[in-house]
């Protein structure tokens, strides 16, 4: 709109804009478009300040089927400029400091007002995991789960959490003394007071009650929604987010394609892609992406989350009556909390785990992921590796690429959906040893062992052990395959320059930067990097994570290089062909006997105990009809049809890899 010429008003134009009930504090300073301007589409408008109008020459249609064209019509402007092809009508108080683009809808609402002292959210600072301060992330458009964690969890490193937060700061100051703006297409409607929010474009603001200190950025293709009853102060909602349904929002960042409805509310948290929270509260959490939490009575409080689905009535405590709501808790990626689970924080729950009950005592079951924590009459009961074996576990890690709602090319959190990765194995051959160490210090004859304040079953121990040692060689195994190709090996050289790492990074410990993998030396590196000022601005540092991301499979393989020694006793220099066939059968005997594990859980829910309730106002065997005829037979679900198809094409693969092997010499 504004490459456009723009002229002032005729004598002639402004008489007419008189008679149709305009008025102007000063008829000079308002400008209208040089070609295509009417004064028939402008009716009971107050002009105050600088106006500059488009051409009111759209159509807007509207569901039902009616159309309506370009207006201005009952609204007072005081310092706005309209762009072409806009609709407004019907503002019941007035519109100030606001540059309204092309084809904007605004309509039946009550105040939409620019202060002009406003960073419209940006660098509003959330206090996550302690509500008392210490962890506060300023928020930006751009900000990714990534770069969050970063100035969250590095506290230790003070020089480069300043920088951060130093370079937010200054990107937000840009934003004092300027107009708010709605972008092009956006639409208004029904609302209550919008003040000193910037409005992307082909945003939807439907019913919102009150709108203060935020930004709405979107697309096209990843447009924004708010929703009706909505009250939101200090926000960001990135491109695709859902904010709807009397949701309450202060102090918060919605990240990509993010859902708070439900009369959910929040403050002093963040959630990034494709979270979804309906009904409860969150107050001070870190909610990587996929945190969800559906139910009335869930609070998620103090911890940093992520691809967490939490029970009716979950709940947690910072809070013990000391030094007040202090205390923090991490639940790592891929956990569930069941109805009425309580933790008490400070606590940490390990990768992909299950938590059942209550747990008082400050649990710490990071080094065993994959496990349950029950609630027993002696405490926390801690069962090892047992999640590797449930259908639920892998119908998640099935489900959330599926469920990824971004939209566009600008994605700003990188996330890894994998499963076994070299953070999860990582624990994992810790975890073996940590079993074994348990067991050698209480005895081979001990029916229970205790850790940190939980207990854990002989058996549990032994097969969790079991358990983790399969994981282990599944991704070992499968990495092995990967590298090696489809092509014939010609020999035991050609096995080596095959296995040869490509990335020169990936050893050693790697870390979960809230939905992404990475080497804790890359982390560090990018770090150092950004406190030097090798890294100078937002951008730059949201293009490193890509980057890491993007070499995620070299860097993995070069970590596997690593574990080699460890765990089948040679390094990749010195592996033969007899060691891959080794590894291979070694890797199917894993995959198939984890996969009916899995069969063996799934078929649970087809027992007699799961048809009870099915069957009613039924004779006889008929029950059974009622219970097949809605949930099918057991051999027709499916996800038991997708694992029998998983061990048919693997035990196809171990075949192929071996008989590439057949001429190796």
């Amino acid at each position: 709109m504004f490459q456009q010429d723009f002229r002032n008003l005729t004598k002639e134009e402004i008489a007419v804009l008189t008679a149709r009930g305009c008025t102007a504090t000063d008829w000079s300073a308002v400008e209208v478009a040089s070609e295509g301007f009417s004064c028939e589409t402008i009716t009971n408008v107050e002009f105050s300040g600088n106006v500059r109008i488009g051409r009111l020459d759209g159509v807007f249609n509207r569901p039902g089927g009616l159309a309506r064209r370009s207006c201005l019509c009952n609204v007072t402007l005081h310092n706005v400029s309209v762009g072409n092809g806009v609709f407004i009508r019907n503002v019941a108080n007035y519109i100030s400091n606001y540059d309204i683009a092309d084809g904007v809808y605004i309509d039946n609402i009550d105040c939409l007002t620019g202060t002009l002292g406003s960073t419209f959210g940006i660098g509003t600072e959330v206090s996550v995991l302690n509500e008392t301060g210490g962890r506060e992330v300023p928020i930006y458009e751009w900000l990714s789960a990534q770069t969050a964690y970063m100035i969250a969890m590095y506290r230790h490193n003070r020089e480069l959490v300043q920088t951060l937060v130093t370079l937010i700061k200054t990107h937000a100051a840009s934003f004092f003394g300027t107009r708010a703006q709605v972008g092009e297409h956006a639409e208004i409607t029904n609302c209550g007071t919008i003040t000193d929010v910037n409005i992307g474009a082909y945003a939807h603001i439907k019913g919102a009650t009150r709108l203060k200190d935020g930004t709405i950025t979107g697309s096209k293709e990843a447009p924004v929604t708010v929703g009706r009853d909505v009250i939101a102060e200090g926000f960001v909602f990135a491109a695709g987010a859902h904010v709807a349904d009397g949701a309450v929002v202060h102090h918060c960042f919605v990240g990509q394609a993010s859902a708070l409805s439900h009369l959910f509310s929040a403050h002093d948290s963040l959630f990034f892609a494709n979270c979804n929270c309906e009904n409860g509260e969150a107050a001070a959490i870190f909610g990587g992406p996929y945190t969800v939490t559906m139910h009335k009575s869930s609070l998620l409080i103090a911890g940093i989350f992520s691809f967490l689905n939490a029970g009716s009535g979950s709940n947690q405590s910072n809070h013990m009556y000391k030094l007040g709501p202090i205390h923090q808790g991490v639940v790592e990626r891929g956990s569930k909390t069941t109805s009425d689970s309580y933790i008490l924080w400070p606590a940490r729950i390990g990768a992909f785990s299950l938590v059942m009950g209550r747990h008082v005592n400050h649990p710490d079951t990071s080094r065993l992921p994959f496990s349950y924590l029950i609630e027993s009459i002696h405490g926390s009961f801690l069962v090892p590796g047992v999640n590797l074996r449930s259908v639920g576990t892998i119908r998640d890690a099935q489900k959330w690429p599926r469920r990824d709602r971004r939209k566009g090319q600008d994605l700003l959190d990188c996330i890894n959906f994998n499963l076994l990765s070299p953070y999860t194995v990582g624990k994992m051959l810790g975890a073996v040893t940590l079993l074994s160490d348990l067991e050698r210090t209480a005895g081979v004859t001990a029916e229970r062992f205790a850790f940190q304040a939980m207990t854990i079953d002989a058996k549990a121990l032994r097969n969790g052990r079991k358990y983790y040692g399969m994981a282990i060689d599944k991704f070992m195994g499968n990495s092995v395959i990967h590298r090696l190709g489809k092509t014939p090996v010609a020999s035991e050289a050609d096995i080596r320059r095959r296995l040869a790492p490509t990335h020169a990074a990936g050893a050693g410990e790697w870390v979960d930067i809230c939905g992404m993998f990475a080497p804790k030396t890359e982390v560090d590196r990018l770090a150092s990097d950004i406190v030097n000022g090798v890294v100078k601005d937002l951008d730059t540092i949201n293009e490193r994570w890509h980057q890491l991301h993007a070499d995620y499979y070299d860097m993995e393989w070069t970590w596997v290089c690593g574990q080699m020694l460890s765990w089948f006793g040679k390094t990749v220099d010195e592996l033969t062909a007899d060691d891959i066939r080794t590894i291979v059968q070694r890797w199917i005997k894993s995959v198939t006997e984890l996969d009916a594990m899995l069969l063996e859980d799934a078929h649970k829910e087809y027992s007699l105990k799961s048809r009870t309730g099915f069957g009613i106002d039924c004779p006889g065997d008929n029950a059974d009809d009622d219970f097949v005829s809605v949930r099918g037979e057991f051999g027709q679900d499916p996800f038991v049809k997708m694992v029998e198809d998983h061990i048919a094409t693997k035990s196809a693969l171990a075949e192929a890899t071996l008989e590439l092997l057949e001429n190796c010499h």
